[in-house]
């Protein structure tokens, strides 16, 4: 049997030869399949003489003068009525972070947002899809916060404006958009207060002091307080959308920073889309705990610690090198008994959204990355453990990779950490992460994940 024909769920004992999905060769070429996807990936010797950025992009450019208030795109402080209504803002007053639900539209512009969370206007599963499928409705209090809105005349204004956009986006003419009825344009606002797909906007385009077209604002340019509350922040979306549609089974969490990663503007923000299925990775990783409880621990952070693959933990969260993956991948796990993000103490998402902050911070903003976040369904009865995993969007598959289904990854999982070290340590002497374990330092307790437990 060839590495890359071992199955999901297999017996222990295959499941604890590590060697069956890592292998380094003679020549320094790593071979490598992901124990959770069965996906191989080849490292090979010369391919990976990187440093820890991207580069060969377009020369960075001036910013333009930069105003009081950003205006570089409609995630902008200056243009809040570029995106569909906001269902919360969380805005700082005397120091404390503060959520307001359902702002009034007049009163856009009498705070300044920290962070938003809207509906995407441009939905991956739509709000059409659960109520065509499942006769789903908006709630009484979505209901409400509609009428509201649009009997509002600034709120009437920025919907009727938004819901343009969409049908000129949709390439629908000026002459079909005036004659679109006004009861088919709310049908379409439904989506704006009661969708199921939603954006988590970050404040800053730009670093304060930004003079380049690249010096964005990132996820590791966060302080840790900030990092915290936009965790905090999207969880509670994630939290709210399962309380007004029952339908959903899972809600997929994910980040794309930089346009090789997806994004479609280059300005901080997270997304969050309801899901009335689990998916297959999801699916297959429950049948593998079905099988072997302690599953995540073997096959992930016992079989990092044997590879020396781990580089930092703290006491809510270990983060280490993921093997098997098409991208170069770190990968940061809860080692909370809690296994889905909503249900963690205040201190186990502080711990956890402080390594997930300084893996950020260790790669920095110039790096197109995804977020991506795994968890227990809420209808699932066996548990996988809350995990994030960043991968680096700094290769492109190709031909040989469709003709093989051999991904070539350009940096070994050990050349990695040795990149990401390094930083780590760096950003501990300056202060700017949180002071806990690096490499050697850690205690590689085994078993360190306490998912499994009853």
């Amino acid at each position: 049997m060839s590495v890359g024909q071992i199955s999901v769920g297999q017996d222990r004992m295959i499941a604890r030869n590590y060697s069956s999905y890592y292998n380094v060769m003679p020549d320094g070429t790593v071979k490598q399949v992901n124990p959770f996807t069965g996906t191989e990936v080849w490292s090979v010797v010369g391919r990976g003489n990187k440093p820890i950025s991207n580069g060969g992009g377009p020369e960075p450019k001036p910013i333009a003068a930069k105003p009081p208030r950003e205006n570089h795109c409609s995630f902008c402080e200056t243009r809040y009525f570029e995106t569909p209504p906001e269902k919360a803002r969380l805005i700082k007053h005397d120091g404390e972070f503060e959520m307001n639900l359902h702002l009034p539209p007049d009163q856009y512009e009498d705070s300044v947002a920290e962070f938003r969370r809207t509906g995407n206007m441009f939905e991956i599963v739509t709000v059409d899809y659960w109520k065509k499928n499942y006769g789903y409705r908006l709630t009484n209090g979505a209901t409400a916060w509609r009428d509201a809105y649009i009997g509002n005349n600034r709120g009437a204004e920025h919907i009727n404006a938004i819901i343009n956009f969409k049908l000129r986006q949709a390439g629908k003419t000026e002459e079909q958009i005036r004659r679109k009825s006004q009861f088919d344009k709310l049908h379409m606002a439904d989506a704006f207060f009661g969708g199921c797909h939603e954006l988590i906007i970050a404040k800053k385009h730009y670093l304060d002091n930004a003079e380049l077209d690249n010096q964005l604002y990132s996820s590791g340019e966060m302080t840790r307080e900030e990092h915290y509350q936009y965790f905090k922040f999207t969880i509670d979306a994630m939290r709210d959308i399962l309380d007004y549609n029952r339908y959903i089974r899972y809600i997929s969490v994910f980040q794309n920073w930089l346009r090789p990663a997806g994004a479609s503007v280059d300005h901080l923000h997270k997304q969050i889309v309801g899901l009335d299925e689990w998916g297959s990775l999801i699916s297959d990783q429950i049948q593998m705990v079905r099988q072997d409880p302690n599953v995540f621990n073997e096959l992930g952070t016992n079989f990092a610690a044997q590879y020396n693959l781990v580089f930092a933990e703290n006491d809510y969260a270990i983060a280490f090198v993921g093997i098997g993956h098409r991208f170069p991948t770190i990968e940061i796990y809860s080692k909370s008994y809690y296994s889905r993000p909503y249900e963690h103490t205040e201190e186990e998402l502080r711990g956890f959204s402080s390594l997930v902050h300084a893996c950020h911070a260790a790669m920095g903003s110039q790096i197109s990355c995804n977020e991506e976040w795994y968890y227990t369904p809420v209808d699932a009865v066996y548990k996988i453990p809350w995990h994030v995993l960043l991968k680096w969007r700094i290769n492109v598959p190709a031909g040989f990779e469709g003709g093989t289904n051999i991904y070539i990854n350009p940096i070994t999982p050990i050349d990695l950490r040795d990149k990401i070290v390094p930083r780590f340590y760096q950003l501990r002497s300056e202060g700017k992460i949180e002071n806990f374990p690096i490499a050697e330092e850690c205690n590689l307790t085994p078993n360190a994940l306490k998912y499994y437990l009853k």
